[in-house]
């Protein structure tokens, strides 16, 4: 089997795994969805195509500075369906908020060259 379909099938069966995981229980769900799977997926897949431990490294730096701003998704959502929107509208806030949030680590990075990503 071709490499990039395994990778593709195995990173496929986690997402649906967690995803029937989640229906029979939130908090199994939130347990293996809060896992670092997919990054720590994509530093193996990294390491297995590449064999350089610099560039994995520096994947796992960027993806640990990246999952700050991606929390405000999680803070947003719930606030916006506790304050009365329907799913998808408390879906599209939460995403607009992680989009401004990288935005602004981005801008920080620049502004202040702290180099995060390399």
């Amino acid at each position: 089997m071709n490499a990039f379909l395994f990778k593709t099938l195995v990173t496929a069966l986690l997402v649906a795994a967690i995803s029937e995981a989640a229906k029979r229980s939130t908090l199994l769900g939130a347990l293996l969805a809060s896992l670092p799977l997919t990054s720590l997926l994509a530093i193996i897949w990294l390491y297995r195509d590449t064999g350089e431990v610099a560039q994995t490294t520096a994947l796992a730096t960027g993806i640990f500075w990246m999952v700050l701003p991606s929390l405000a998704l999680f803070i947003v959502f719930p606030l916006a369906v506790r304050a009365g929107l329907s799913f998808w509208p408390s879906l599209g806030s939460g995403i607009v908020a992680t989009l401004v949030a990288y935005g602004v680590l981005l801008a920080i990075d620049r502004r202040f060259a702290f180099h995060l990503f390399g």
